[in-house]
């Protein structure tokens, strides 16, 4: 093409990057926006990341309430802050419970990207929430309140198994939760009820015949507490059942005079997300497909999404980059979690591994994300179109000289609109990179017999040792020890 036709195009390029910078910039990942924050965590400096003026503005950002909540809630519970913790988890809860995609965020998701509308929560997110409301609440020695934590997990596995079909193999119940559950049912005496949520736990995993559930082997002391709670409520005829499902044999253990700790070990960080483009492709006769780890896999187009009324032929889009989120682990050592007490020593269990849990539950739903994301480019690729028509027909219509340089000017406009279009569509296309960071990358726990009075324990890791007081006074006691690096 000559100069001619398009004077100073190089230089019109050049203006339009610089004029989306900041939009680029706003546009980075959320790992990106709150890496100071959590490196503040990672270092116990509590009070840093709670006056960080940037990470607050970002989070009191509407669309952002809900990660605003959930970090409040984690980052007051490591500061020992348990009723400013359940403050802002019991604003979770309600966000939760009253929120829902707009039409604005549908709109704004399919002409800039997910990142513009409201965060509604990983699936995994929404149980872990009464976890650590349960330990806030017995920490601040109510466990009345801790036993509403273990019935709104039966109303969060409800809600979760309604969002998908009978039969459905997804993420719709957690045997992290139900153990929780269960050990809250139990220190409030209703060994019926701990004991229905202990064997929905190894349930879970008993449907793999490797008997794992998302990363995480079937805890032996999962297994024990439920053949102590079916002795308790004399179902004999169920330890007989699991024993022989688990091939794990009931260990009958005296009973502590001191009761019994349980103690979780968190270690590290979620797994961080990461915006990643993939090709999606149009073979003109069965529609869009990828190719992925798993083989080609047939990618649905939302028409309604897109807003279109009457179904168009996508022909014309043969191959689109597309923007979707993947999860980037961190690799952490492996941990050795142990406790001395009383004399002996007792090794930790994993019972929750997200680094697997995170990336299993999008790989479930990737189909869904991807097609959101061709509805997006799609969208956004006929507004690139339709603004290129537009200009060519306002510079011809203005244009007083001869018809062939009206058709000049024409083009020079349409292709000048189409190249700000793209350069805006390309600044604006990103996955929603957010995630409750602060939750640990993994969660061991382990039960121990205590003494009546003072229990002097020693909690050790690869990562550090801490020293922990209990009195035993009969019963359950739980607490948790978090690392956050």
């Amino acid at each position: 093409m000559s100069r001619s036709v398009f004077p100073g195009l190089n230089r019109l390029k050049a203006r339009t990057v610089l004029l989306f910078l900041p939009f680029l910039f706003s546009c980075a990942s959320y790992r990106t926006k709150l890496s100071d924050y959590y490196s503040n965590i990672g270092r116990e400096n509590y009070s840093a990341a709670l006056d960080a003026k940037k990470v607050n503005r970002f989070l009191n950002q509407d669309r952002n309430k809900l990660l605003l909540f959930l970090e409040r809630g984690k980052l007051f519970h490591l500061m020992q802050s348990y009723d400013s913790s359940n403050l802002y988890f019991n604003k979770a809860d309600e966000f939760l419970e009253s929120k829902r995609k707009t039409a604005g965020d549908v709109i704004t998701g399919n002409l800039l990207n997910p990142m513009t509308q409201t965060y509604l929560g990983e699936d995994f997110e929404r149980f872990m929430i009464h976890y650590y409301k349960a330990l806030n609440y017995l920490y601040l020695n109510d466990p009345e309140g801790a036993r509403v934590e273990a019935r709104r997990i039966a109303l969060s596995t409800t809600a979760q198994e309604d969002k998908f079909r009978v039969g459905s193999d997804r993420y719709k119940q957690d045997a992290f939760a139900f153990t929780v559950q269960g050990m809250i049912y139990e220190l409030n005496g209703e060994s019926n009820n701990a004991f229905i949520s202990y064997r929905n736990a190894v349930d879970l995993f008993l449907r793999n015949e490797s008997k794992t559930y998302y990363g995480v082997h079937l805890p032996k002391q999962l297994v024990q507490d439920l053949y102590k709670t079916a002795s308790a409520v004399g179902f004999t005829d169920q330890i007989d059942f699991y024993t022989a499902k688990t091939g794990i044999p009931f260990e009958q253990r005296p009973v502590a005079e001191g009761g019994e700790l349980i103690v979780f070990f968190e270690k590290g960080m979620v797994p961080a997300k990461v915006d990643q483009s993939i090709t999606v492709t149009n073979d003109g006769i069965n529609g869009f497909f990828f190719d992925g780890p798993y083989g080609r896999t047939g990618v649905p187009f939302n028409y309604a999404a897109a807003g279109w009324v009457q179904p168009r032929p996508l022909n014309e889009f043969r191959m689109l980059r597309v923007a979707i989120p993947g999860y980037e682990p961190k690799q952490y050592q492996a941990d050795r979690f142990t406790i001395q007490a009383n004399g002996d020593s007792y090794t930790g269990e994993l019972a929750q591994e997200f680094n697997v849990l995170a990336r299993q539950v999008l790989e479930e739903r990737m189909v869904k994300e991807i097609s959101a994301a061709l509805v997006r480019a799609v969208v956004k690729k006929t507004g690139e179109y339709v603004v290129s028509e537009a200009a060519r027909a306002v510079a011809k219509s203005n244009d007083k000289k001869d018809d062939k340089k009206k058709q000049r000017s024409g083009e020079a406009a349409a292709l000048t609109a189409g190249l700000l279009m793209n350069i805006f569509n390309s600044a604006t296309e990103k996955a929603d990179t957010r995630n409750w960071q602060s939750l640990p990358a993994f969660i061991q726990y382990v039960r121990i017999p205590l003494k009546m009075g003072n229990n002097q324990i020693i909690l050790r890791s690869t990562a550090g040792e801490k020293m922990i007081s209990i009195n035993g006074r009969g019963g359950i006691q739980l607490v948790n020890w978090c690392i956050m690096r």
